[in-house]
């Protein structure tokens, strides 16, 4: 564990729950929407806030919140609905989630909001500020949603920490090309096994492409599957169904260090070593069918990166660590490259995911973007 002290000893934090327009509190008390705030010690109200958020994983103790606060800032780690629960997500419902998180801050007195879209978040949060700016998810729903969702509240500065290209594009690019049947994790086709000595590391050029349409054919015929079977089973009356998703740890990246180079360790990714850990779940393990349009397919999900950061008008930044084992270089020259607006700034760093080696890394990395928002506050 790294010694936090420095900063543990300069905030405060307070929990805070509330209803969404589309979700109620349950009857045992949770609130769908729910998150930490983290404020500087003795000044509960400050007048710029950040706002962090995931598709899936709990932010509310997001690791980079006390930097944030020490240096003070107030921090809302934030949770939609689906923390948890991310078979059952929908981009629509997420974003009206973030919007109640917005507007919390709002109501506190924060002048300047950014949202900071960290890892998978990214393209969430995103997805919302691109939302704010241009709506066009209303034509999908009906009831108070469709009101709520052409009007969110727009956030004035975005930083993409570490962040991934957008949900269907992180998980293409993690399959494993190699998979004969998705219902059977063990039927391989030798021909494009990535873990097989004979296709590599190191990869032929004419391997690595062979691979990555191999990858985009998986994703489309789970998507192709996926349609059809919404529709046989909403034609017998039942609404949706769940499925599983085998061996997704098989970006060639993983294992060949000399594609996409940084400072990386080789042979590695999140989970250790990716022949071992493209036996064991990753993300999207499961899925009901919605689900899987709505965040993965790369032909009709919403959660892509490029369409909703070209929609920005606003200031912002990208910052990646070199280290990083499942986010490389080229996704954030990605993102930096998709950002429409004019302010913007792309910077490369020491660091692994979550900076969670280092705690000198954590505080230049907080310097970096405590100092850039600074600048334009």
């Amino acid at each position: 564990m790294l010694d936090e002290s420095h900063v543990l000893d300069k905030v405060e934090r307070r929990f805070i729950g509330f209803p969404s327009p589309t979700a109620p509190r349950i009857q045992a008390g949770g609130h769908p929407c729910q998150g930490i705030y983290w404020t500087p010690k003795g000044n509960p109200n400050p007048k710029v806030a950040l706002i962090a958020t995931h598709y899936n994983v709990d932010f509310t103790e997001h690791y980079i919140a006390p930097y944030f606060a020490a240096r003070g800032y107030g921090f809302l780690g934030w949770n939609t609905r689906y923390r948890g629960f991310e078979d059952l997500f929908a981009l629509e419902h997420a974003l009206i989630d973030i919007g109640v998180g917005v507007d919390w801050l709002r109501e506190q007195g924060v002048e300047t909001l950014v949202i900071l879209g960290n890892s998978g978040g990214g393209s969430l949060m995103g997805a919302y500020q691109a939302e704010a700016i241009a709506p066009t998810l209303d034509k999908d729903m009906e009831g108070p949603g469709a009101e709520v969702i052409t009007n969110l509240g727009k956030a004035d500065l975005y930083i993409a920490l570490n962040a991934h290209q957008g949900r269907p594009e992180v998980l293409t690019a993690w399959m494993d090309a190699s998979v004969v049947d998705e219902w059977d994790p063990v039927q391989t086709d030798e021909s494009l096994n990535p873990f097989n000595p004979d296709n590599g590391p190191p990869y032929s050029d004419e391997f690595i492409a062979r691979y990555r349409k191999a990858q985009r054919a998986r994703n489309q015929k789970i998507t192709d599957w996926a349609k059809a079977e919404l529709k046989r089973v909403n034609d017998a009356g039942i609404p949706d169904r769940l499925f599983p998703l085998f061996r997704c740890w098989g970006d060639l990246r993983f294992m060949d260090p000399a594609i996409d180079p940084s400072e990386r360790k080789p042979q590695h990714c999140y989970r250790g070593y990716p022949p071992q850990a493209n036996k064991s779940p990753s993300i999207g393990r499961f899925n009901m069918l919605k689900a899987w349009l709505s965040m993965w397919s790369l032909e009709t999900s919403k959660c892509q990166g490029g369409g909703q950061l070209a929609k920005f008008d606003n200031p912002s930044l990208v910052v990646q660590g070199l280290g990083d084992a499942g986010v490389f270089p080229s996704d954030a020259q990605a993102l930096y490259d998709f950002l429409g607006c004019e302010d913007k700034q792309l910077e490369m760093v020491k660091g692994q995911h979550y900076f969670e080696d280092s705690v000198e890394e954590r505080d230049a990395v907080a310097d970096l973007m405590a100092d850039w928002i600074a600048e334009r506050a």
